[in-house]
């Protein structure tokens, strides 16, 4: 399973973006979809998560401004942020746990490729 992010980009202080990620692959469900984000010198830290059934998390630096959805027949998860700041400047990366049917089913996690969120005041 792939996952294939797009969005990104720089906006000033107040604006928007929306971030969306695609899984591909075959033979393939999908559980847990989650967008993390890493700043210059930090760690990675988890922004939102939403389960299959629509369940959704948040950091707390980012409640009330991000908004996490997803399509599961598309297999797509959309990160919608609005009432951006200097700090939500990170590289963002969308991350899935997924089930692929072989001889059994196997689980695992894949990671897209990161976009890059600026912010500027």
């Amino acid at each position: 399973v792939q996952l294939q992010a797009s969005g990104g980009g720089s906006v000033e202080v107040g604006g928007s973006l929306r971030l969306s990620c695609a899984a591909s692959g075959s033979r393939f469900y999908i559980n847990d979809m989650n967008w993390h984000r890493q700043a210059p010198g930090k760690q990675r830290e988890l922004v939102a998560g939403i389960t299959s059934s629509g369940s959704t998390n948040y950091a707390d630096s980012v409640k009330g401004r991000f908004t996490i959805s997803r399509d599961n027949a598309k297999n797509t998860v959309t990160l919608q942020m609005n009432s951006l700041k200097p700090e939500d400047t990170a590289v963002y990366y969308c991350e899935a746990d997924y089930g692929v049917l072989g001889d059994t089913w196997v689980q695992g996690r894949t990671w897209g490729q990161g976009t890059q969120v600026t912010v500027s005041s």
